[in-house]
């Protein structure tokens, strides 16, 4: 009971929860708008967008973790404009943690919510649309309720995603205890240092949100047949 209610223990189980919650609000955002922008469309390059968008989800993390490396580090597109913006780098901070979580879970989310709104009738949205609806309130209206459970299950899956991302995480954050110290990164450095007990309790952990995550999706999908 000690060990489970140290700092060292609890601080990567908080840090991992804050960084996968954040993530997923992020990729739901972002993948909300990809697959409500691109449904139901059909232009030249489609295919190619949305390869680019399911990439992250086929790629090795330490790849991800690289071309991360290279977009916001301090010669990079992005880590430039933040730096001289900001005079800062977000490598090696939680933001860079939650970057790496949000691009590896928004393939999962994107799918799940493009598998939600293909279900909806398009004599629906045509109505609606017929009938003066913004795009907005057809989204919130009509595909949010009739695609519910397939945005609960997006959800899920791309906070269990985040919640386990290591290598793009350990590339791109690092793994500075209580800082940007994960729970995978803390179980890869615990085994390293053979403090098994410590690895051991965070696995179990892992274990129990990861079971308790996927239960509830199949439950979810249980009702929808």
């Amino acid at each position: 009971m000690d060990l489970l209610l140290s700092d060292t223990f609890l601080s990567p189980v908080i840090l991992s929860l804050k960084v996968a919650g954040t993530a997923t609000v992020i990729s739901f955002i972002i993948g909300s708008i990809l697959a409500f922008l691109l449904n139901k469309k059909t232009f030249p390059g489609k295919s190619i967008i949305e390869t680019t968008i399911m990439l992250p989800m086929v790629l090795p993390p330490t790849v991800v973790g690289f071309i991360l490396l290279f977009l916001l580090g301090r010669d990079g597109v992005i880590g430039l404009l933040i730096y001289q913006l900001l005079h800062t780098t977000i490598l090696f901070s939680i933001y860079g943690a939650v970057i790496a979580s949000t691009v590896v879970a928004i393939p999962l989310m994107y799918q799940s919510l493009k598998i939600g709104i293909d279900n909806v009738s398009s004599e629906v949205i045509d109505a609606a649309q017929m009938d003066g609806a913004s795009n907005f309130n057809i989204y919130k209206s009509i595909i949010v309720p009739l695609s519910k459970n397939a945005l609960v299950t997006g959800i899920l899956f791309s906070f269990a995603r985040a919640l386990g991302e290591f290598g793009a995480t350990l590339i791109v954050a690092g793994n500075i205890p209580g800082i940007t110290q994960t729970l995978p990164t803390a179980i890869y450095v615990a085994i390293e240092n053979n403090e098994l007990l410590l690895a051991g309790s965070w696995v179990g952990i892992m274990i129990l949100l990861s079971f308790v995550l996927m239960l509830v999706i199949q439950i979810i999908r249980k009702k929808d047949k």
